[in-house]
């Protein structure tokens, strides 16, 4: 831990980095203002940097309420990766091939969707489940919600095959709930502002709307979010399945996944046990690293990655890092860098060199190993990765 900022009527905030940005900061000392904010204040990891309401790489631990804005919209958003029992030299020189293979097999983008011939089926148990939120909530129906399981999405949304220090190939890659989790979050955001407008509640930021504990409203969010949050595990678990046979289709030689797996969310709320009492811990941009938890730390197209342990550090509530974390927004990075910037710093690696992932150049992303640095008290390194080829949904 690098620091703790303790204000008069506030928790503590606990920062493990040198750097916060002043909107950031000013987020920071908003949410510990909150009067269910567990005794033991918000955890601040090392690739902060301003969100919606809650800043991203926080560690929220409440005491019989949720914000649904710090939990956000990309609603059980994280990581999936596996390694697989090829070696470098097993892949072919040129990687364009697969690449485009993923890219085909793959839906990619904002509005990606399965073609209805090829849908990849759904689980029942996510089907009934999702019907009875709907009957409570139609204003979360989303017609696409089958169409877009085991699609990619935009952004910072990634599948990649990395090398790792044995030169051991593996496949990682990032999305989250998609349309639907999107959706369930904003309904239920509103829904939180409109019952602090009911109850004239005063908030630091009005996105810090909550829901407090054993209501309607809160029961109902958390049925919904716990949908959403298994919806985005079975949909990474859904591509990682199409990006094996998109492999097998280029690569002559027989494989087969290791032991070696991790899937993860790192946008999600759950119920745990901290300093004795059982608290909501919401993970905003922050993935849980119990003793012994393995996790993925990404870096950018042209940086490292890293799977870690856990340590288990009662402070962070338990948690760590999600990646490197942006230092500049998108349209800064638009303005800052060229197609030419993005070409030199993604030198090696297979992949799309064009104006529509500029603003997801490797320069507008915090150093990756001052992160890992930042954060040695919380995790330990597994395995080095670096990316060989990166998919992006721009």
């Amino acid at each position: 831990m690098k620091k703790v900022i303790q204000e008069e009527g506030a928790r503590p905030i606990k920062i493990w980095t040198d750097e916060v940005e002043d909107s950031a900061l000013q987020q920071l000392k908003n949410i510990a203002r909150l009067p269910f904010i567990a005794g033991n204040g918000v955890a601040c990891m090392p690739d902060v940097h301003a969100g919606i309401g809650a800043t991203v790489g926080t560690v929220i631990a409440t005491d019989k309420a949720i914000v649904p804005a710090a939990v956000g919209v990309d609603i059980g958003c994280g990581m999936n990766a596996v390694r697989l029992s090829l070696k470098a030299s097993d892949l072919p020189d040129s990687l364009l091939a697969i690449r485009h293979q993923i890219e085909r097999d793959v839906p990619l983008g904002t509005g990606g969707a399965h073609n209805p011939d090829r849908l990849p089926g759904i689980q029942m148990g996510l089907v009934t489940r999702y019907a009875a939120v709907c009957e409570k909530h139609p204003g979360v129906h989303n017609k696409n919600m089958e169409r877009q399981l085991g699609s990619l999405g935009s952004g910072n949304h990634f599948i990649e095959l990395c090398l790792d220090e044995s030169q051991d190939v593996w496949i990682m890659l990032h999305s989250g709930s998609r349309g639907v989790g999107n959706l369930i979050g904003r309904y239920f955001i509103e829904k939180a502002k409109k019952l602090m407008e009911q109850y004239y509640v005063k908030l630091p930021d009005g996105d810090l709307a909550y829901f407090p504990e054993d209501t309607d409203n809160f029961n109902d969010y958390v049925e919904a979010v716990n949908w959403a949050q298994d919806y985005a595990l079975e949909n990474r678990r859904v591509m990682m399945t199409a990006v094996i046979a998109a492999l097998r289709r280029h690569i002559a030689v027989e494989f087969t996944i290791t032991h070696e797996a991790v899937n993860c969310h790192h946008n999600y709320v759950e119920r745990e046990n901290h300093f004795g009492r059982n608290l909501w811990v919401t993970r905003k941009g922050a993935i849980r690293a119990r003793a012994g938890d393995l996790g993925i730390i990404p870096g950018s197209m042209g940086q490292r990655s890293y799977i870690v342990r856990g340590k288990g550090n009662l402070e962070s509530y338990c948690s760590c890092s999600h990646g490197a974390g942006r230092k500049m927004s998108r349209a800064t990075a638009r303005r800052t860098f060229t197609v030419a910037d993005l070409e030199a710093q993604t030198a090696g690696v297979e992949c799309r060199k064009d104006d529509a992932v500029l603003d997801e150049i490797p320069g507008s992303y915090k150093d990756i190993d001052v992160v890992m640095e930042n954060q040695r008290d919380l995790v330990e390194v597994v395995h080095i990765l670096k990316q060989v080829l990166c998919v992006k949904g721009a």
